[in-house]
């Protein structure tokens, strides 16, 4: 077998774009604002997707995905890169990216009932144990650090936030595999970013933000960033996990993604310089057990 065409080697792959894209993502927030970076990440996003999709498939839009198609990856858009990351992001910049992410360790959990509720997928007593694992390593994390630092309002917000995140993506990832079949994960992640583009049209036009949009624009350490971040998360992150649900289960998929979360801790201990504690590095690899037994 081709280790290339394997969806866990893809999704492999997807955990370091997102180990990137979520550093990135939550210094260009802290300096710019959440919702700026997520508008200005999509156009980013979305041209280096034309670029490949003009070489590798002829055509800069995908012209040739039916309406079916369209309908079902629009409201994936909607439901998970804009409403979803709209509050993941908005948890970056409150809890930091590593809490966030670790309260991402959810979505499988989120994605198993679903499947139950839509597809009536059977839980088994092992993946219920690996979701009672994963929530009560998550649980623990929020009341130490409010016993160890009082957990003041935005960081009360941030990890709520983080929660609607992890629920987004659950909703979306299950709506993209819905509505993607065997059709290209690229060209797929067009349609989510065009749907997510204009959702986020309207809510910058409702809270009257374009200033903030355009002022970020003009910061040229956000826009490095930025750049970065959309380069690992909507080009090449999306992109890759939707490729992995074509080779593999979506639950497998995203559980070897998840593994972020795990290598979070290096990266931002050496990159960023931020105190790393053993107990929440413990806490990570737990909760990340905790979703993988509910794959075996």
């Amino acid at each position: 077998m081709n280790i290339f065409n394997s969806g866990e080697f893809i999704a492999l792959l997807v955990a370091f774009f997102w180990t990137f894209t979520v550093m990135s993502f939550e210094r260009a927030g802290k300096k710019v604002g959440s919702l700026s970076v997520n508008i200005i990440r999509l156009v980013i996003g979305f041209a280096f997707i034309c670029i490949y999709t003009y070489f590798s498939r002829g055509m800069f839009l995908p012209f040739d995905a039916t309406g079916e198609t369209w309908f079902w990856l629009i409201l994936s858009g909607i439901v998970g890169l804009a409403i979803g990351d709209l509050f993941l992001f908005q948890s970056f910049v409150d809890v930091g990216s590593r809490i966030s992410m670790l309260i991402m360790t959810l979505s499988p959990s989120l994605t198993l009932i679903l499947d139950y509720l839509v597809f009536k997928e059977s839980i088994t007593p092992l993946k219920f144990i690996g979701m009672v694992i994963v929530i009560a390593s998550i649980t623990f994390v929020i009341l130490t650090k409010n016993a160890e630092e009082k957990l003041s309002g935005h960081k009360v917000r941030g990890i709520i936030f983080a929660l609607f995140g992890a629920v987004g993506q659950s909703i979306g990832l299950i709506l993209s595999k819905q509505g993607m079949g065997t059709y290209d994960a690229f060209a797929s992640t067009q349609i989510r970013i065009i749907a997510a583009f204009f959702t986020f049209i309207i809510i910058i036009s409702y809270k009257k933000s374009w200033k903030d949009v355009f002022l970020a624009l003009k910061h040229k350490r956000a826009m490095k960033f930025i750049t970065i971040g959309s380069l690992f998360g909507p080009f090449l992150g999306v992109s890759f996990s939707l490729l992995a649900m074509q080779y593999t289960s979506a639950a497998v998929a995203q559980t070897i993604s998840q593994t972020n979360v795990i290598l979070l801790i290096p990266f931002t201990a050496v990159l960023f310089k931020e105190k790393v504690t053993f107990k929440e590095t413990l806490l990570s690899i737990t909760a990340f057990t905790g979703v993988a037994l509910m794959f075996i």
